[in-house]
C-alpha cells in the first residue's frame, strides 16, 4: 500500500517519501486517507491506539508504549464542569505521544534507521521515546532555554540533544539544516503526525457515547492537536458515527499570539509578531507552519481564538495544582481559556478541554508559579481569591 501526499498550498499530489516533509512549494502536506470505522468493533480493544488501528494509515500496528486510553474526568471551575482529557498521563507525560507512536510506526516501515526532531520539549520527549522503542537513532533540536527536565527526559531516552541559542524560530531553522541530510520527523509538517493525534477525538466521542461536545478547547502553538481532532471528527462526521462538528476554541499565549491576532483581524493567515516571554513555551510558537489551516478549520467549526495573559496563566495552574493536578504552565494556558470560555457560555454546553502535559516536565516553574500566583492578593489571601494557602 501506497499512501498519496496532497500539498495544502499548491494542490500538487505525490507518493510518500521518508524524506519528504514539505511540499516543493514549502506547503505541507496532507494524506490522502479515506478510513472505515465500525464503533463496535472497539469494544474489547486495548486502551491503547491500537483501539484506532482501522482509522490510521499504517501497514503495521503503531509503535507502542501504552499511550492513549486516558480519562475524560470533569473538573469544576468557577462553579462550571468542564470535561478535561488527562493527556499528561501519557507515557512521557505530554499529549504528543499519540502522534510519535503513529509517526515513528511510518517511518519504520519505510526502513527509517535516524531521524532528526526540533521542539520545544514535548514533542522532542516523544519522539525521542519511541524513537528508541522503534530503534530509530534521532537528533532531537531544542531551543536553549528549554526547561531542564524535558531535555533530561530527552537525553535519558538515548537521543543527541542539540541546544540551539535564540528564539524558537532559530531551533526550526536549525533543524531545517540538519534535515537536508536526514529524515526529519517533522510534527508540524509530517501528516502522520496528524493522524495519531485525531485519536484525541475518537476517544472523546467514545466516551461521550459517541456524541461531539459542543466547544473543544484546546491549545494552539503549531495547532497540531487543534488540526488533529479537527480532523477525528471531521472524519466521524463523514462516516455518520457523530452528528455534527464541535465548535473549536483555540488558545494562545497574549505574549505570543499570531493567530488570535490574524481572526480578529478576518486574516487568512497568522500575522507577523514580535513574541514576548512566557511560561506556556510549548505555544510560544510566532510563525506556526500549518498557519492557514488552522485558522480556516477553526472558522469552519463556527469557533473562535482566545489569547491570555501571564497572570491569567499563572492562576489556572496554582488553581489546578490546589485541587490535585500537577500540570506544566502550557496546560494552564488551556485551562485559562476554558475558564474565561465557560464564564460566558450557555448552561447545557458540554465543553472539553485538556491537560496536555504533565508538571514534571517542569516542577520547579510550577512550584514557583503555583506557591506565589494569586490573583490580585497576597500570598496566603483567602479572602481575596478564594483558595486557602497552607
Amino acid at each position: 500500500m501506497t499512501f498519496l501526499l496532497r500539498c495544502t498550498h499548491c494542490g500538487r499530489v505525490e507518493e510518500e517519501s521518508a524524506l519528504r516533509f514539505r511540499c516543493e512549494c514549502g506547503g505541507a502536506l496532507d494524506i490522502e486517507f479515506e478510513p472505515e470505522f465500525h464503533p463496535e468493533r472497539t469494544a474489547d480493544q486495548p486502551r491503547d491506539l491500537s483501539r484506532w488501528r482501522e482509522v490510521l494509515p499504517l501497514r503495521q500496528e503503531p509503535v507502542s508504549l501504552g499511550e492513549g486510553g486516558t480519562p475524560l474526568m470533569p473538573v469544576a471551575m468557577d462553579g462550571r464542569n468542564l470535561l478535561v482529557k488527562q493527556e499528561q498521563l501519557s507515557p512521557t507525560g505530554s499529549y504528543k505521544d499519540r502522534r510519535a507512536a503513529v509517526l515513528m510506526a511510518h517511518l519504520h516501515e519505510l526502513g527509517v534507521r535516524h531521524v532528526v526532531e526540533d521542539s520545544s520539549g514535548n514533542a522532542g520527549a516523544a519522539i525521542a521515546a519511541y524513537a528508541a522503542r522503534a530503534g530509530i537513532s534521532c537528533d532531537i533540536y531544542v531551543p536553549e532555554e528549554t526547561a531542564p527536565a524535558k531535555t533530561a527526559q530527552i537525553e535519558a531516552y538515548g537521543a543527541m540533544l542539540h541546544r540551539v541559542p535564540g528564539t524558537r524560530e532559530d531551533t526550526a531553522a536549525a533543524v531545517m539544516l540538519a534535515a537536508e541530510t536526514s529524515v526529519y520527523a517533522s510534527h508540524v509538517y509530517n501528516p502522520w503526525f496528524l493522524h495519531g493525534t485525531k485519536t484525541f477525538a475518537y476517544e472523546v466521542a467514545e466516551e461521550l457515547g459517541w456524541m461531539s461536545p459542543s466547544v473543544l478547547v484546546l491549545p494552539v502553538g503549531n495547532g497540531t492537536l487543534l488540526l488533529g481532532a479537527a480532523l477525528g471528527f471531521t472524519e466521524l462526521v463523514r462516516l455518520g458515527v457523530v452528528s455534527r462538528m464541535p465548535r473549536i476554541i483555540g488558545v494562545q499565549a497574549a505574549a505570543c499570539a499570531p493567530l488570535f491576532g490574524a481572526f480578529q483581524r478576518g486574516a487568512a493567515e497568522p500575522v507577523q509578531v514580535v513574541a514576548r516571554p512566557t511560561k506556556a513555551e510549548g505555544i510560544a510558537i510566532a510563525e506556526p507552519a500549518r498557519g492557514a489551516q488552522i485558522l480556516a478549520a477553526v472558522r469552519a467549526s463556527g469557533g473562535s481564538f482566545l489569547s491570555v495573559e501571564e497572570d491569567d496563566i499563572a492562576a489556572s495552574l496554582r488553581d489546578c495544582c490546589r485541587m490535585g493536578w500537577f500540570i506544566e504552565p502550557t496546560a494552564a494556558a488551556v485551562v485559562a481559556g476554558a475558564r474565561r470560555y465557560a464564564a460566558t457560555a450557555p448552561s447545557g454546553e458540554v465543553i472539553v478541554t485538556a491537560f496536555t502535559g504533565h508538571g514534571l516536565k517542569a516542577p520547579s516553574v510550577v512550584a514557583g508559579m503555583a506557591i506565589h500566583a494569586c490573583k490580585g492578593g497576597p500570598v496566603g489571601c483567602h479572602v481575596h481569591c478564594g483558595v486557602l494557602e497552607l
